[in-house]
Order: C-alpha cells, then sequence, then structure tokens
C-alpha cells in the first residue's frame, strides 16, 4: 500500500512538472518523442478580506453633548479598514524555463526526483497562513445614564417700562406659533431617551403599577429598548457595515534586487484595489531568503545527459501596510534558489 502511494505522488508529480503534450505557441511545437518539463515556480497568493464602514451622522448630533453628554460624530463617513489576510503558496510551471530530456535508462530516476518535488512537487502541497486583526474597541457611554445633561438655576429679569412720572412693571402675554428650533426638538428627543430608560429599570425592577414576569417582561424591555436605539441614532448616527474580499496573486522575480512587492492597495472611497492603482495605500509583501550554499567548485562534473532542476530557497514573508507588520511566515520559493543538474544515463 505504502510503495502504491509512493508511485501515485511520482505519477501526479511528472503530471504536475511534465509536458508531454504538444505546447502550441505561434505555430510551434515540443519535439516528438521528447520529454519536456518546466522548472517549479512559486507564486503566493492573498485573501484579503476588508470591513466598509457607511456612517450617517445623527440629525441631533451636535447636541448629543449638550443633553446627553457623550461626543457623537457629525459627519457621513466611509471606511475601509482590512480585517483578515489568509498567505498560500503555490507551486506551478515556470513558463521561461522548459527543459526537453530524451528518454533513456536514468528516466525512472528522473521521475523520482520530480516527485521528490524537483525538490519537491509532490510534497508541495500548499502551505497557508491566515490572520485576522480585530477592530480597535473605543469606549462607548452613549446609552448610559438615567438623569439628564442639563440642570436649571435660578435667575430674576426684570422689564421695565417708562411711564410719564416712573418706570413700572408691565406684564405682557403673547401667543404665537413658531417652528420648533433644532434644539428644542433635540432636547425633546432627549428627555424622551431618559424617560425611557427610567421605565426600563422600572419594569426590572418592580417599581411598576403594572406587574411584569417572565416573557412578558422580557418582551416589553426589549420594545422599550428598540425605542431608545432608535431616539439615540437621532444622536450618535449608525452604520451600515459590509464585508469586501478580494484575491491577489504575488509571484517573486530574480531581478527584483529588494524583493519588496506592493500586494495591493486599500483605497478610502473604493476599498481593496489592485497593486497599480495609485489612489490606495500600499500593503507590501517582503521576501528575505535564506543563503543557500554553493557547491565546492572541485566536485566532479556530471558526463553524459543531465536534467535541470530547482532548489528553493526559504524565504521569510512578511507582510505590512508599510509602518505595521500584520502577517509574517517562511514559504520555500524556487525562482529565488538555485538551479542544478542531475545526471541522466542514455
Amino acid at each position: 500500500m505504502e510503495k502504491m502511494k509512493t508511485l501515485n505522488y511520482a505519477l501526479a508529480a511528472a503530471l504536475m512538472s511534465v509536458n508531454i503534450a504538444a505546447y502550441a505557441q505561434s505555430g510551434h511545437s515540443d519535439p516528438e518523442g521528447s520529454l519536456v518539463y518546466s522548472l517549479p515556480s512559486t507564486s503566493v497568493k492573498l485573501e484579503v478580506e476588508a470591513r466598509q464602514e457607511t456612517f450617517h451622522a445623527g440629525p441631533y448630533a451636535k447636541y448629543a453633548q449638550k443633553y446627553l453628554g457623550v461626543d457623537a460624530r457629525q459627519q457621513d463617513a466611509t471606511k475601509f479598514e482590512v480585517t483578515s489576510v489568509k498567505m498560500t503558496s503555490a507551486v506551478e510551471a515556470d513558463p521561461a524555463l522548459r527543459y526537453t530530456v530524451n528518454p533513456g535508462a536514468g528516466m525512472p530516476a528522473f521521475l523520482a526526483l520530480t516527485s521528490q518535488g524537483l525538490v519537491s512537487i509532490a510534497d508541495a502541497a500548499a502551505e497557508s497562513t491566515e490572520w485576522r486583526f480585530p477592530s480597535a474597541s473605543k469606549g462607548d457611554f452613549s446609552d448610559k445614564g438615567l438623569t439628564s445633561n442639563l440642570t436649571s438655576e435660578a435667575a430674576t429679569l426684570y422689564r421695565t417700562v417708562k411711564s410719564e412720572s416712573a418706570y413700572n412693571k408691565v406684564a405682557v402675554q403673547q401667543e404665537m406659533v413658531v417652528q420648533k428650533s433644532m434644539d428644542a426638538r433635540a432636547k425633546e428627543a432627549a428627555d424622551m431617551i431618559f424617560s425611557l430608560r427610567k421605565k426600563k429599570v422600572q419594569i426590572i425592577t418592580g417599581d411598576t403599577d403594572a406587574t411584569f414576569s417572565g416573557e412578558a417582561m422580557a418582551s416589553a424591555v426589549a420594545e422599550i429598548t428598540r425605542m431608545e436605539n432608535e431616539y439615540m441614532s437621532m444622536f450618535i448616527g449608525y452604520s451600515d457595515i459590509s464585508t469586501q474580499k478580494m484575491n491577489y496573486d504575488v509571484v517573486p522575480t530574480v531581478d527584483n534586487d529588494a524583493q519588496l512587492y506592493v500586494a495591493f492597495r486599500l483605497s478610502d472611497s473604493k476599498g481593496l484595489v489592485p497593486a497599480d492603482d495609485i489612489s490606495g495605500k500600499p500593503y507590501l509583501l517582503e521576501f528575505t531568503p535564506s543563503p543557500v550554499s554553493i557547491p565546492d567548485a572541485r566536485s566532479m562534473k556530471p558526463k553524459g545527459a543531465v536534467a535541470y532542476y530547482r532548489v528553493p530557497s526559504v524565504c521569510t514573508v512578511k507582510l505590512s501596510d508599510g509602518v505595521n507588520v500584520l502577517l509574517q511566515s517562511r514559504i520555500p520559493v524556487y525562482q529565488l534558489g538555485v538551479v542544478s543538474t542531475f545526471p541522466i544515463t542514455k
């Protein structure tokens, strides 16, 4: 059974790394009777999730401090933030490095090598690392407190009218219909909030003429809470929350000396955008290869036919927003490693 598993791995690897079918490009095809294969290449896939908050300011926001004693946002706004990133590495064929091998007596050993992954395809199962970034919490005391934020003070006002011989106090009464000011309406809403809170406390503590118990109490408290939240939204506003998910691929190249890549960007207005959309803030993926030792130059050079393969460089991969490291892992990257040869006996 173990031998059958090994054989299956070898066959699967051969199918992944060896291209036996015709390679049609510009009317050309691979030579008949030859085994054509590509060296492996590593790509990194990022599955990014962002949270979108669309905030709607309440019409009484500027009176929240005055009547409720809380600060409220006064402008509509849309905000995006990255909440999770899943990084997965995958091995794929490098179309730039394709080689032809004539079948010979050494082919079984060559196929065994490819099953070892071209170090190693069959065992190069996708490795994934996932991090989630919880939103920073802030203290919210907007629904606390049973007493009004206002108090009253006694004041004496004087209004006098001049007559022929003296100044006399005159009482003037008049009635007129006027539109309530925004301030007055905000005060009424705040008074209703405090009234609802007191009513809720009375029901919970039993300090009321009516008797509530079990489901009746729960239903009454829930309804009062719903009404309170509606009035509160007039002061502190409310937010619509949605989730945005995007996938991005990064393929490291040898000619990038810094090994620093813009993986994706986060725009204030559009959320997750591709790396080439400069309207967003860049998120950087950095590869730091481990040093690969060079064989002794006095080693015997192989005679006859050879096959090429890649030894990967194990890299430390970091995803950052330019300041903070959000994710870090270690993965083998084939194209940043070295190309070596394997002798094949005809």
